[in-house]
């Protein structure tokens, strides 16, 4: 995720006034003044020996991001804070009720993007109450981490937070590959570009570290994880095609579709209830898909579709960079920018043509 009013550097349009942005601008700043250098955190005898142990696989994974996945070298995840709170901040999502296509924000840096992030969970759910008052189906979620693209370096960097140091060892990892991700390239006003291609680099990333790096605990603990969050995606990912249909159909009334539309969450909805019963009826540990469930809507399986709709694309290409000799990570990332610099139309047309059948 990237928090697009701090880089836009100015109010943005559409709805989005000043006091959105001022929150934005004193949200961040509240965070950075927060985080200290890891190694300060590792000298203070007053921290926990649980805190230390993540700190310490934190280094090793920003090590790694840089030496084996060529991503950028700089301050970025080399501080830490601790937020005293669930979340760094609180996307706001909405979408019409016959559509997965995402409400959207604009910035002059970052362009049109699909949420809105706020740093206080009580602003982020009264803008979505607004928003449902003008007959969108909407959906607020906490976000560990975001990224300001590298923008902020000069001042330390993004930091590592405790809303994720905490997660399982191939999650931490996951989740700096990915922000980091971010810094490498950015299209203007592409979100599922930009999550898909920083989600492709977390997953190949990800599975290089457990098997290069990770203890054979950390790795059968991860797969165990990773087979329940597969799953979990690609029973999303079949409903939201099956929405998707149903949304395009030309030929059917508002109430078919309506109708249709109940139909594919009541059987969504079945069909998590078995996958549940054969994790063991332990989904919240794994992930609090229960809440997701109860709560999904068009906004939510809108937000998740930008997240993995071009990952195999991606990959693809990964995968014909790394046919020829040497390193593939900077020819990869130079083929990724020079996608980006296309119109957004030939940029996608391009990835649909890489992705497997």
């Amino acid at each position: 995720m990237v928090l697009a009013p701090l880089l836009a550097g100015c109010t943005g349009l559409g709805s989005t006034g000043p006091g959105y942005y001022w929150q934005s601008i004193t949200g961040h700043l509240e965070l950075m003044r927060s985080a200290r250098p890891v190694d300060d955190w590792l000298a203070d005898p007053t921290t926990s020996p649980a805190l230390r142990d993540r700190l310490q696989l934190s280094q090793r994974i920003r090590a790694f991001a840089s030496k084996e996945l060529g991503l950028p070298d700089n301050p970025s995840y080399r501080r830490y804070a601790d937020l005293h709170r669930a979340a760094a901040v609180w996307n706001v999502v909405a979408a019409p009720p016959l559509s997965l296509t995402l409400q959207t924000w604009c910035f002059p840096v970052t362009g049109c993007i699909g949420y809105r992030g706020y740093y206080n969970e009580r602003a982020a759910r009264e803008e979505a109450a607004g928003l449902r008052g003008q007959g969108l189906e909407v959906s607020v979620y906490g976000v560990p981490a975001y990224s300001t693209l590298g923008w902020l370096n000069w001042a330390g960097g993004d930091p590592l937070l405790s809303t994720f140091i905490g997660y399982p060892e191939g999650e931490l990892a996951r989740m700096v590959f990915h922000e980091l991700a971010h810094q490498v390239v950015y299209a203007e006003g592409d979100t599922t570009f930009n999550e898909s291609f920083a989600t492709a680099v977390e997953q190949m990333g990800r599975e290089r570290w457990l098997a290069r790096e990770a203890s054979p605990e950390a790795r059968t603990a991860y797969e165990r994880y990773a087979g329940r969050q597969r799953d979990f995606r690609d029973l999303t990912r079949d409903t939201r095609r099956s929405l998707e249909v149903v949304y395009e159909a030309s030929d059917a009334s508002i109430e078919e579709k309506e109708t249709q539309k109940a139909a594919i969450m009541a059987e969504f909805r079945a069909r998590y209830a078995a996958l549940r019963q054969g994790w063991g009826g332990d989904a919240a540990g794994v992930g609090g898909y229960d809440r997701w469930v109860a709560e999904s809507n068009n906004a939510s399986f809108g937000a998740l579709a930008a997240y993995d709709t071009l990952v195999p694309a991606f990959q693809a290409l990964f995968s014909q960079v790394a046919a020829t000799p040497g390193d593939p990570w900077p020819r990869f990332y130079a083929e990724v920018r020079r996608l980006a610099a296309l119109p957004k139309a030939e940029r996608l047309a391009a990835l649909q043509a890489l992705a497997p059948p």
